[in-house]
């Protein structure tokens, strides 16, 4: 026997390096599933967006548990935990995420199931707890007020510095993000931090002479104009 066949012979004989029961099969997916559901839990209670999504939720619960049956596939044999890595590195996800608590609640499920599918059981617990307290607690803090757009259709230029008079008088900060002149008027879209009653001031701009419209918008970060 050549040292090929020695080699080959040695790493055959240790591919099987754990033998797992059903019993402790069960136990690892039934301990991932009530992880999972606290997951889904949390993540229904923290989520405040309009379109709540039920089936993303409900796939945070499948990821936990899929990948902890895959870090028990992985230990249970080499040669599957090869097999593996070759077909999930041709697995190509296209999905965006948008939302960054999303991704943190999505590698919260992938966590607690490479935790649960490697027997610590304990420390999934403790991980879960730990993200809910931090989760819960950092949305409490107080943030600053949001920034806001007001976009507005003027009948003479001249009539800026008196819509910045007003502005300043209820804005903590504004700032000019686009000034359009044509021969019928003035569009003009500026940036501002609302410290009063925003209505109020919407109302006042209106009134003046020569302004034809007044918008205000709610400002993400993300509003193209």
């Amino acid at each position: 026997m050549g040292f090929k066949d020695v080699l080959k012979k040695s790493f055959l004989e240790g591919v099987n390096v754990a033998d797992f029961s059903i019993a402790s099969v069960a136990l690892t997916l039934a301990v991932t599933a009530a992880l999972g559901i606290y997951i889904y839990l949390v993540y229904r209670l923290i989520s405040r967006k309009a379109f709540y999504s039920k089936s993303f939720n409900i796939s945070l619960v499948a990821m936990a548990l899929i990948t902890a049956a895959i870090i028990l596939a992985i230990q249970s044999s080499v040669v599957i935990s090869l097999g593996m890595v070759g077909a999930l590195s041709i697995v190509r996800f296209r999905t965006a995420v948008k939302d960054p608590m999303d991704l943190v609640f999505l590698f919260w499920s992938i966590a607690v199931g490479i935790i649960c599918g490697a027997g610590l059981y304990g420390m999934a617990l403790m991980l879960s707890l730990c993200v809910t307290i931090a989760v819960i607690v950092l949305d409490y803090f107080p943030t600053a007020s949001a920034p806001m757009l007001l976009v507005l259709n003027a009948r003479d230029e001249k009539l800026e510095d008196e819509v910045t008079a007003i502005v300043s008088g209820y804005a903590r900060h504004y700032r000019v993000k686009s000034r359009n002149l044509t021969k019928d008027g003035m569009d003009m879209v500026m940036e501002l931090r609302i410290k009063k009653d925003e209505a109020e001031m919407v109302r006042a701009i209106n009134q003046l002479p020569g302004i034809d419209a007044v918008s205000l918008l709610s400002h993400d970060g993300e509003i193209s104009i």
